[in-house]
């Protein structure tokens, strides 16, 4: 069974901020978004989490092995270096969107994401060590099988982009409606999806899901460990197995 931390990252106040006094330059905002998104992620990497943008305004983060007062430290950081503040909500589920679903009610019930005297609230729990284990998280790591042969080589890098996008769409609502995971794009061809304790034939209907539903063809490693990094890691290594013996499914050994 699993047992994941979750973590949701809201800035406070940022619609009206982008707008107050007047609309903000499209390219400051992007490039603050940017910017926050690499330091939290560096943030919460060093401590062997995985955080994902999603709208960049909320960022939801895996974050086993992550202590109350790590969150806070990372809202303190934030607060020094940046004109916005944020707010976390961190959870726990034996499914990713069981944990994302409860850090979200307990965030809204500290106030609205547009509430000006909403500012860094830390609501929630961790898992005590206790209750951890060396199987606490598992991670799929998904790719497009020949990515460069089938697209980018072949078509604009615009309608490359739309048939990855498409495949990852596909994938996303088919493990999220199914399987009660989080997938998340990552780059390239990249897909790193959290689950919950899932087997082989998941992970090979969801496989063919995608191929029938967007004809993108695709190939899985799976992880399990105690934190994100580690069962990342994992999963890396099981989709070198894919790639390595012309298979759809592996998980880590």
């Amino acid at each position: 069974m699993t047992n994941t931390q979750v973590t949701l990252l809201q800035i406070d106040n940022y619609g009206p901020w982008t707008v107050t006094p007047e609309p903000r330059r499209e390219a400051d905002l992007q490039t603050l978004q940017s910017r926050l998104y690499a330091d939290v992620s560096q943030f919460v990497g060093n401590r062997d989490g995985y955080v994902f943008f999603t709208r960049f305004d909320n960022m939801i983060a895996v974050t086993n092995g992550l202590s109350r007062e790590d969150h806070a430290l990372l809202q303190e950081s934030v607060g020094n270096r940046y004109p916005v503040t944020v707010s976390l909500g961190v959870a726990t589920g034996t499914t990713p969107v069981q944990a994302l679903s409860d850090a979200t009610a307990v965030l809204q019930e500290a106030g609205s994401a547009q509430d000006k005297n909403r500012r860094e609230c830390l609501e929630g729990r961790t898992i005590d060590d206790a209750h951890r284990t060396g199987e606490d998280v598992q991670i799929a790591h998904f790719d497009v099988i020949d990515a460069t042969g089938e697209y980018t080589d072949e078509l604009n890098a615009f309608d490359t982009f739309i048939e990855i996008e498409q495949g990852y769409a596909s994938l996303m609502r088919h493990m999220r409606r199914a399987h009660d995971s989080l997938a998340f794009f990552v780059g390239g061809d990249n897909v790193i999806v959290v689950c919950p304790d899932l087997g082989v034939d998941a992970y090979e209907e969801a496989i063919y899901h995608v191929e029938e539903d967007v004809d993108v063809e695709l190939q899985v490693g799976v992880g399990r460990g105690s934190v994100a990094h580690e069962a990342g890691i994992a999963a890396k290594h099981a989709l070198e197995d894919c790639r390595a013996d012309g298979t759809r499914v592996e998980f880590d050994r």
